[in-house]
């Protein structure tokens, strides 16, 4: 495998679900769960079909604006900003939780494809200007899930005893100490101390998570006009009154998503998300509470907070920042609060957005073209090297490792691995056996046939043997393909699930950034394998 760049599809990696692959083939079952195509034609609709479901985009500007007094926009960012005044402005967006220092691979990928898409609508649709935002789930409280790290393999973990929503927690000691330790690790890589420092000038002792994780990814996207948006926001929160009000009143979304969701039973998927009666949390201080109704009484879960119908009605109206969409209105609020017109997620989010459609127009809410995010696997020089010398191609890299060494082994040796002759051979003198007793006795039939199946089942065996004998004799290449398999899907998973952007940060520089960017799809929706040692003229 001499150049390691190029796509697959997402059927054939096999780390695909059913519903998301068909949903990339245009499969007829889910075309009534979307408004849209995922092609130019969709988003040519949707443009169309937003100009009428209009958002408040004075009060968005004036909330962008606020958030932004925390970290400072580039010029195309503020420019982006003042264009979403404009009725010709639409945004595309892609989300994620602030998981700490980025989290995984796929968190740039995200935000690069949200980029990359909104440059080739705006070469496509020249009258309209398109506005690549991130939206952060900041009231996220799965702390276990954003709290650590993986570099080189190596896990790092935010120990804190803070809880509540991850945005609002505060970095502490520990988090500082986090980062020394990783310091240690990176800081004899080419570029390791640029991105320690980089992380050291926006993660500070004392600032929000939110806030830290808004500066630091403005300040390595700014200059592509990346817009960031933090939902925990009480002017943000107000345009979407109506919606938590109805929510928390009448309860119509969780009988919606469970209507959708025996449809997508009966079509032959699953469902990904899961409904409430009252898909909002309370969100104060340092927690994030359910609100569940018993009668006329709204009980906040775990707390000794309750409301009457008149008093969780004001405390709305008040406070909207204590009110938090969960997975189930997390988009529609969203969605009602910017002019968007593309959602791009991960698998698991378009699965459960196909839930959704519902939801969103029971509250009157634009439902947007939904896009699968760009996914990468990124070969360095090592691997690049040993791939070639084994001579595998992109779609022998995602075998699982089993099934790539006996296909390697086979596939490399001169000695007869193969018991399929000697299995015909038996199957010949059985049925010879069989004409001989059934003249004698006809009850000695099935006592032959259960000497057949024992034999080939020994058969069977001993070809295994064979096989694990052989595998000790190509050793080295076993080990080879172990340890390639090891380092391009640490744990048996997608590089991209596992490993952070720091250490590919620390060997390629800030140019990594670009070499992504440059290789990044549109609406191509495939699979890209990227040569890194290929790359470095970007």
């Amino acid at each position: 495998m001499k150049d390691c760049n190029g796509c697959i599809d997402y059927k054939e990696t096999h780390y695909f679900s059913k519903i998301v692959v068909d949903y990339l083939n245009h499969a007829e079952p889910l075309q009534d769960f979307i408004s849209f195509t995922n092609d130019l034609e969709g988003i040519k609709n949707a443009i169309e079909s937003r100009k009428i479901n209009t958002v408040d985009r004075k009060l968005l500007v004036e909330g962008l604006k606020n958030q932004y007094k925390n970290y400072e926009a580039s010029p195309v960012t503020m420019d982006n900003i003042e264009a979403l005044l404009n009725d010709n402005t639409f945004t595309i967006i892609t989300a994620h939780q602030p998981n700490i220092l980025t989290g995984h691979l796929y968190f740039i990928y995200k935000i690069l494809h949200t980029i990359k898409l909104s440059a080739f609508c705006k070469a496509h649709f020249p009258d309209y200007h398109f506005v690549p935002v991130f939206f952060m789930g900041s009231e996220d409280a799965d702390l276990d899930e954003l709290n650590h790290i993986y570099a080189d393999g190596k896990k790092y973990t935010w120990e804190t005893n803070q809880k509540g929503a991850v945005g609002r927690m505060l970095i502490d000691k520990a988090f500082v100490k986090m980062v020394d330790e990783l310091k240690n690790q990176v800081e004899v890589l080419p570029f390791g101390d640029d991105i320690i420092s980089l992380i050291q000038e926006h993660y500070t002792l004392g600032k929000k998570i939110d806030i830290a994780t808004a500066s630091f990814v403005n300040a390595i996207f700014s200059k592509f006009g990346l817009v960031i948006l933090i939902p925990d926001d009480a002017l943000l929160k107000s345009a979407a009154l109506s919606i938590f009000k109805k929510e928390i009143l009448l309860s119509p979304s969780k009988a919606l998503v469970e209507n959708q969701n025996k449809k997508l039973t009966d079509a032959g998927y699953k469902s990904q998300a899961y409904a409430r009666d009252i898909n909002l949390f309370y969100l104060k201080e340092n927690a994030r509470n359910r609100i569940e109704r018993n009668g006329d009484i709204w009980n906040i879960v775990d707390t000794d907070i309750q409301f009457t119908t008149p008093q969780i009605e004001a405390e709305l109206e008040k406070y909207p920042e204590r009110f938090s969409p969960n997975v189930i209105l997390r988009g529609v609020f969203q969605e009602a609060i910017l002019p968007n017109i593309a959602f791009i997620g991960g698998g698991g989010e378009l699965a459960y957005w196909l839930q959704l459609k519902p939801v969103f127009e029971y509250f009157n809410i634009f439902y947007p073209v939904l896009v699968l995010r760009n996914s990468f696997l990124l070969i360095e020089e090592k691997s690049a090297v040993n791939a070639a010398k084994l001579g595998l191609s992109l779609k022998e890299l995602f075998l699982k490792t089993d099934d790539l060494v006996d296909a390697q082994i086979k596939k490399n040796t001169k000695n007869p691995l193969s018991i399929n002759s000697s299995i015909e051979t038996l199957a010949t003198v059985f049925d010879n056996l069989k004409d001989q007793v059934v003249t004698v006795d006809p009850t000695l039939l099935d006592h032959v046939s259960r000497l057949h199946k024992m034999a080939i089942g020994n058969l069977n065996h001993l070809e295994h043997k064979i096989l694990k004998a052989e595998k000790r004799n190509q050793n080295d290449r076993v080990q080879q393909i172990q340890q390639l398999k090891s380092r391009l899907f640490p744990m048996n998973s997608l590089q991209e699930r596992i490993e952070n952007v720091i250490p590919f940060w620390s060997r390629y520089g800030k140019e990594w950034i670009d070499i992504i960017y440059h290789q990044s799809l549109s609406l191509e929706q495939q699979f890209a394998v990227i040569n890194l040692s290929n790359q470095t003229d970007l």
